[in-house]
C-alpha cells in the first residue's frame, strides 16, 4: 500500500534531493492542513527553514491522526540536542537521495510494526521495542519484559507470539501474583485425581494447553523460591511433575515472562533465584512508563475516541502532557473511558482532567501530586513530604531529628548542630532521615523504603546520592 508521505519545504530548500520522489511538495500550511483533513498522512517532512510549523501546529495535524510522523530535515549533519519535542526525529540532507529513501523507508517500516503489532505509539522508544519484537519473535529464547504496572507488558507478549513461528498455536497468560501459591502450581503444572483435598478428577495445567505456543508468566517476580526451581526445570528440559504424579511430562513451549520488580534487588535479598533470572532474561525488553514517552498521549487518546465524538483543548492536553500518569496505558485509558460514560460528545477542557486527577490522588493526600517531574524530583519530594509529616514546624523537625539520631553525638553532624539545623538544606534532611531510618530497620532497605513512603528504586538512588550503604 502506497505512503501518503508530504514535503513542507521552506525558502532556497535543497534542490540536490528530488524531493517529487519521496512524496508530494507543499510550501503552505494551509495546503497541509487540507491534504490532513482530507486524507491520512504518514510522514510529514519539514524543512527547518519553514518557520510555520510549530507545536501548536503538529497538535492541529495530529488531532486528525495522532500516528503522523513529524521530521525536521536540516541542511547539515550537525546534531541538534534541542530538537523541538514535536518533532518525532531529524535527517540531513547530506546523505543524498538515497540516504533520504533509506532513511523515509526505515521510519516507514517502524511505524508498520507497531500497528501490525497493535501497539498504538509514535515514540522512538516504543518503535526500538518494535524493532526488537521483529528481530527476536521468531527465535524460541525466552524473552523478559520489565515496565511498570499497566504499561501494556501483556500486548508485547502477545506481539511476539504473533510474529512467532507459534503464531498458529495457543497463547496461555497467567498472572503469578494474582493466584494464592497453594494453587499456582496446580495451574500451571495440572494435578492429578485426589492430590488434593477437592481435587475430583485430573486437571491439566496451562503448560499442557500451551503445548508447542507461548505461556506469558506475568508478575514472575511474585513466585516463591519453591516455584522458581520448577519452573528453572521446564527451562532447562521441558520437564515437569503435575501434584500427586511421580511421572514426568514433557511440553515444547516458549515461555514470555514479565514483571514489575527489580529482580536484582529481588535477588539481593534473596527473593527470587539467580539462575532462574539469567534463563527468563536471554532477552530482556524494558518497556518505559507513560510519562517517558508522552509524545503517545494524542495517539492513544485518538484510538480510545476512535468511534467517539469527543475533542479537547490545546490546555487539556498540555495539562494530560504534564501528568505523570502512575497508572500509565491503563489508567490512561480509563480517564478516556471515564470521558466516555459522562460526556458523549463536546470538547474535554482543563475542569475535566483536573477533576479526574483530583480523583485519583483523593485517598493519599500527602502522595504529591505529578506534574510532569522527573522521577527524582518526584522521589525528592515524596521523601521531603514524609519529613514534614513528623512535624508541622521546622523547629519541631529539627529537634526531633537532632534528638532521635541513634547513638550519634551531634557533633558528627556539625559542630554547631543548632546552627545547620537552623540553615538545613532539603538534602540535608533527606540525608539524615534515610539514615536514621536506614537504623531503625537495622538495614532493611525494603523496610525503610516502606517507612519512608518512596519505592525502593528511588531509595537506591538515593544511597548512592548519599553514599549511605
Amino acid at each position: 500500500m502506497k505512503k501518503n508521505i508530504i514535503i513542507l519545504s521552506g525558502k532556497d530548500f535543497d534542490s540536490s534531493i528530488k524531493w517529487g520522489k519521496v512524496g508530494k511538495v507543499v510550501e503552505e500550511l494551509s495546503e497541509l492542513y487540507q491534504i490532513v483533513k482530507e486524507s491520512e498522512v504518514d510522514l510529514i517532512l519539514v524543512d527547518e527553514n519553514n518557520i510555520g510549523l510549530r507545536s501548536q501546529v503538529a497538535i492541529k495535524i495530529r488531532r486528525y491522526n495522532g500516528l503522523t510522523d513529524i521530521w525536521k530535515v536540516t541542511e547539515s549533519n550537525y546534531q541538534d540536542e534541542t530538537l523541538e519535542d514535536y518533532f518525532d526525529g531529524s535527517f540531513s540532507v547530506e546523505i543524498g537521495q538515497d540516504g533520504v529513501a533509506k532513511k523515509v523507508s526505515q521510519i516507514l517500516h517502524a511505524k508498520e510494526l507497531l500497528a501490525n503489532y497493535g501497539i498504538i505509539a509514535r515514540s522512538p522508544q516504543m518503535k526500538l521495542i518494535a524493532e526488537t519484537i521483529h528481530r527476536i519473535a521468531p527465535t524460541d529464547v525466552p524473552v523478559l519484559i520489565v515496565g511498570p504496572s499497566g504499561a501494556g507488558k501483556e500486548l508485547v507478549a502477545k506481539a511476539i507470539h504473533k510474529d512467532s513461528r507459534r503464531e498458529s498455536d495457543s497463547f496461555v497468560a497467567i498472572n503469578c501474583g494474582a493466584i494464592a501459591e497453594g494453587l499456582l502450581e496446580s495451574e500451571l503444572f495440572g494435578h492429578e485425581k485426589g492430590a488434593f483435598s477437592g481435587s475430583i478428577s485430573k486437571r491439566e495445567g496451562l503448560f499442557k494447553k500451551a503445548d508447542n505456543g507461548i505461556i506469558f508468566l506475568d508478575e514472575i517476580g511474585e513466585t516463591k523460591p519453591e516455584m522458581q526451581v520448577k519452573l528453572l526445570r521446564v527451562l532447562e528440559d521441558g520437564t515437569y511433575y503435575p501434584v500427586g504424579s511421580s511421572s514426568a511430562q514433557f511440553t515444547n513451549v516458549r515461555i514470555v515472562s514479565a514483571t514489575n520488580r527489580d529482580l536484582l534487588e529481588a535477588i539481593a535479598e534473596k527473593e527470587f533465584r539467580e539462575d532462574l533470572y539469567f534463563r527468563i532474561g536471554v532477552v530482556k525488553i524494558i518497556l518505559p512508563p507513560l510519562f517517558e514517552r508522552k509524545n503517545d498521549i494524542q495517539p492513544l487518546l485518538k484510538y480510545f475516541w476512535r468511534n467517539e465524538k469527543l475533542d479537547y483543548s490545546d490546555a487539556a492536553l498540555e495539562m494530560l502532557m504534564q501528568y505523570d500518569w502512575p497508572g500509565n496505558v491503563r489508567q490512561l485509558k480509563n480517564f478516556a473511558d471515564r470521558i466516555i460514560a459522562l460526556r458523549q460528545k463536546g470538547m474535554v477542557e482543563v475542569d475535566d482532567v483536573t477533576q479526574f486527577i483530583d480523583e485519583q490522588h483523593f485517598q493519599n493526600k500527602n502522595l504529591p501530586i505529578p506534574t510532569g517531574k522527573s522521577t527524582e524530583e518526584a522521589g525528592q519530594e515524596l521523601i521531603y513530604h514524609a519529613i514534614l509529616s513528623l512535624g508541622s514546624e521546622i523547629k519541631m523537625l529539627r529537634d526531633l531529628i537532632t534528638s532521635n539520631l541513634p547513638n550519634t553525638d551531634p557533633q558528627e553532624v556539625h559542630p554547631d548542630n543548632q546552627e545547620i539545623a537552623k540553615g538545613m538544606t532539603v538534602e540535608q534532611m533527606e540525608k539524615i532521615m534515610i539514615r536514621q531510618v536506614l537504623v531503625e530497620t537495622n538495614g532493611n532497605r525494603k523496610e525503610a523504603a516502606k517507612k519512608l513512603g518512596v519505592g525502593e528504586r528511588t531509595l537506591y538512588r538515593k544511597l548512592n546520592k548519599y553514599n549511605l550503604s
